[in-house]
């Protein structure tokens, strides 16, 4: 049991005592822990200095973590300890994040990444015990967060508005769908200016209500930039029901 050094009861870990208290514990204060087997008081250690209880398999000293052996590591950078192995992670010192080896040299870094919260929930990502999902662009979320966004069909960051996976496949569906899909005639000539979320290009393109393609990567994850265009005249013509602009 943590004697917590804020309010001075025992909890068997600090999440119990955050759900019951007003207020956090910090764990790198607790200094005493009661054995619950022979009731002892003592300084935090792995092994009851009485009765000889292992408190837990995993002890750190730092975070006065207890807790069955998950080949758990403490990160100094992250100031945490993290579910292991450690050689399977290395810390990115300008992300601030322990991150999976592969991830090495192949990820986008977003200087303190961790320590924003998850933009879907607003909760803390560094020391959640969900596990974060890297986007592309460099961005975090929780993997549950980014689940839940999958399911319901969006495929961009929240925060930036890139593809949030390689959506190439679906790209080359989405050509074969407007190939087949011909606008009415009226439309066929019409352009429209557009600004590619995934490559920050602007650039004029055919307009079609299925979807506009970037001519600059082929994504069509694009946000329209003014009205209809046609070729023949490169004038610009207002959407119905917008009012005309007075002398």
């Amino acid at each position: 049991m943590l004697n917590a050094p804020c309010c001075g009861k025992l909890y068997v870990c600090r999440l119990c005592h955050d759900a019951q208290e007003n207020h956090p514990m910090d764990r790198f204060k607790v200094r005493e822990v009661q054995c619950s087997k022979c009731n002892t008081l003592q300084q935090a250690q792995k092994t009851c200095q009485q009765c000889q209880l292992q408190f837990g398999e995993y002890y750190c000293d730092i975070c006065h973590l207890f807790d069955k052996d998950k080949k758990q590591y403490h990160c100094q950078p992250c100031g945490i300890c993290r579910i292991g192995p450690s050689e399977k992670y290395f810390h990115c010192d300008k992300c601030n994040l322990c991150l999976a080896q592969d991830l090495r040299g192949n990820h986008r870094c977003v200087e303190n990444v961790s320590r924003q919260n998850c933009p879907v929930c607003m909760e803390d990502i560094h020391t959640s015990r969900i596990g974060a999902h890297v986007l592309p662009c460099g961005h975090l979320l929780h993997k549950t967060c980014f689940d839940d966004m999958v399911k319901t069909g969006v495929h961009r960051c929240p925060l930036c508005m890139r593809s949030a996976w390689n959506l190439d496949y679906h790209w080359n569906l989405l050509d074969k769908e407007i190939s087949q899909t011909p606008m009415p005639s009226e439309y066929q000539d019409a352009t429209v200016q557009v600004i590619c979320h995934d490559c920050q290009t602007h650039c004029t393109v055919p307009f079609h209500v299925l979807g506009l393609k970037c001519t600059g990567c082929g994504s069509y994850n694009t946000a329209q930039d003014g009205g209809l265009m046609w070729q023949q005249e490169g004038q610009n013509l207002q959407d119905e029901g917008e009012p005309e602009q007075q002398d």
